[in-house]
């Protein structure tokens, strides 16, 4: 025990040293409000780095050494990422969780070992930045019902459709792309993903303007883009498989096993900093409603905190599931838009306009203009009360007319269809 914790002091020691001699200290402004479009500049700069990091073998820490990883233990990671928290890190942006939280876990736990071997090196080193190609214009919540197709023609696929709501995709080397490859099974069934490459010809990427005035979500257009086999992720057929696993990560399952996994390490945060620095700023910290609002706010800023060691702990024994990281995405989007409108309230004024700079106040300001986007990106609130229900506590099902018919014919039932069982 005295030898392992003596060899994590002296990689703790290394890494401290590498990091004072290779990475900049960074300050407040460093940090990149959330919702807020990362720049092509931004995502060339965060690739320099985490290749530094690459090549110093601080990247896939704890993932094996086939895939490029250095093979250690995740106690080395938290030792790290402690001991780095100082420095600016690459910050991708929107496009760094897709990639690093999202479809990298997809591709490990899925993905052929040949597939592995050859991209999860070039991911860690910035060299491959992932998006997901997963939600349609016309399928809304219904992930299973997507009509982007992919038809076997001789050695090749042939992929054709569109895709929208992809985050950071017009920064993305890479999608995973879900297409409907049998539309003679039912519809979970006849789905698989691929690996696509975002300058493959006939692929089109147009960046959606938001009302914060950025541009994270994106649509693509798909127009007779060749793959091959070795694109596959997870097999023909396969695909709702390998999205339950992307749906466990996108809702948060992956940074609730982090930050339990963090344990005692991890700070615990004072009473809503961001709102408190503003009711300093104003001179109303002492205002009874003001301080009624910012005590809200911690308490539903600690009890998420306490929801995400409960479902990391439940996924560590075995439940790692999409229906349990619903729990997780239901209560970020219950809370977050009330967040995003007490923030304002608190902050008044100040979030409207402020100086060139001042990060705490165009947080606030993106958080409330983006407030519903919780609510509604990665599965509605309806929908993860609908899989937490029927799932997790065992209530009857929704009325559903498709689930064991033919794609084809759920296509065509779908004009007829009244709300009763048929």
């Amino acid at each position: 025990m005295n030898a392992q914790a003596n060899e994590l002091d002296e990689y703790r020691i290394r890494a401290r040293e590498w990091l004072a001699n290779n990475l900049e200290h960074r300050s407040g402004a460093d940090r990149t409000p959330v919702d807020r479009a990362t720049t092509p500049e931004q995502v060339a700069e965060a690739r320099i780095i985490q290749g530094s990091l690459f090549d110093a073998g601080y990247a896939g820490i704890a993932l094996p050494e086939e895939y490029g990883g250095q093979g250690l233990s995740q106690a080395h990671e938290h030792a790290f990422k402690k001991e780095a928290a100082a420095y600016r890190i690459p910050n991708f942006g929107v496009i760094g969780n897709t990639t690093f939280g999202v479809c990298a876990k997809v591709i490990l736990a899925h993905a052929s070992e040949d597939f592995k071997r050859e991209h999860m090196p070039r991911i860690l080193a910035g060299k491959e930045l992932w998006v997901q190609f997963f939600s349609e214009p016309d399928a809304g919540s219904d992930l299973a019902g997507v009509t982007t197709r992919a038809v076997r023609d001789g050695d090749h696929w042939v992929l054709n459709g569109s895709k929208i709501w992809s985050s950071g995709a017009h920064h993305a080397d890479y999608g995973m792309c879900l297409a409907r490859t049998n539309w003679d099974v039912a519809k979970h069934k006849g789905l698989t993903w691929f690996a696509v490459d975002t300058k493959s010809p006939g692929l089109t990427i147009n960046p959606l303007r938001q009302i914060n005035g950025g541009s994270e979500f994106c649509q693509e257009f798909f127009d007779d883009v060749l793959l091959s086999d070795e694109d596959v992720i997870g097999g023909i057929g396969e695909g709702w498989t390998a999205a339950q696993t992307m749906l466990v990560y996108e809702r948060g399952g992956g940074r609730a096993e982090e930050s339990a996994a963090l344990g005692r390490e991890r700070p615990r945060r004072a009473f809503a900093p961001d709102l408190v620095e503003f009711a300093q700023r104003r001179g109303v910290e002492k205002d009874g409603r003001i301080r009624q609002v910012i005590a809200l706010v911690h308490t539903n800023d600690f009890i998420q905190r306490q929801l995400g060691d409960r479902i990391s702990a439940k996924m560590r024994r075995g439940r790692a599931d999409a229906s349990m990281a619903a729990y997780l995405k239901l209560a970020a989007g219950t809370f977050g838009p009330i967040r995003a409108c007490l923030g304002m309230e608190v902050a008044g004024a100040g979030a409207v306009a402020w100086r060139p700079g001042d990060s705490v106040a165009e947080r606030t300001s993106n958080l409330y203009l983006n407030g519903r986007t919780r609510s509604i990106a990665g599965g509605t609130n309806e929908m993860q009360r609908n899989g937490i229900g029927e799932r997790v506590l065992g209530l009857p099902p929704e009325p559903r007319f498709d689930n064991d018919k033919p794609f084809t014919e759920v296509q065509r039932l779908a004009k007829e269809w009244s709300g009763r069982m048929q």
